[in-house]
């Protein structure tokens, strides 16, 4: 049976700035789609069961594409991610400090939206949105 590969209409974007180290990078991916997954239902599928019936935790039901770009491209994707009113979560440089997160709203409520070292920033919405919002990053090696 010729099975055609699934097709998604719409997009699961994390947009990481170049010059983390890389357990940053993986630090910050991993709490920046936690934030989605939250907020956005449809982007998680049902749960999971091996052939023994034990069973694990539902995940995104679709790949997470992971791009990289300098900070002045995170800065410009920010502003059109917000123009465009799209599901994102940030991560800014000053969560790399904290230990809760109590102590990481409070760092990103502390600055002003202009103000964010963004380090992070991940994006979910219809595919030519997504597009449209990560244009100028490239894809993570």
């Amino acid at each position: 049976m010729d099975e055609q590969p699934l097709r998604f209409d719409t997009k699961i974007a994390v947009l990481l700035r170049d010059d983390l180290a890389p357990w940053q990078r993986l630090n910050v991916t991993s709490f920046l789609v936690s934030g989605l997954g939250s907020q956005v239902p449809e982007v998680i599928g049902a749960p999971y069961e091996d052939a023994d019936g034990v069973a694990y935790l539902p995940m995104f039901r679709q790949p997470v594409l992971v791009f990289e770009a300098t900070k002045e491209v995170l800065r410009a994707t920010h502003a059109r991610v917000l123009s465009r009113a799209l599901p994102r979560a940030v991560f800014t440089a000053d969560l790399f400090s904290t230990g809760n997160d109590t102590d990481n709203r409070a760092a990103v409520r502390a600055v002003p939206t202009a103000d964010l070292d963004l380090v992070g920033l991940a994006v979910y919405g219809p595919k030519g949105g997504v597009d449209k919002v990560v244009k100028g990053a490239r894809m993570h090696p």
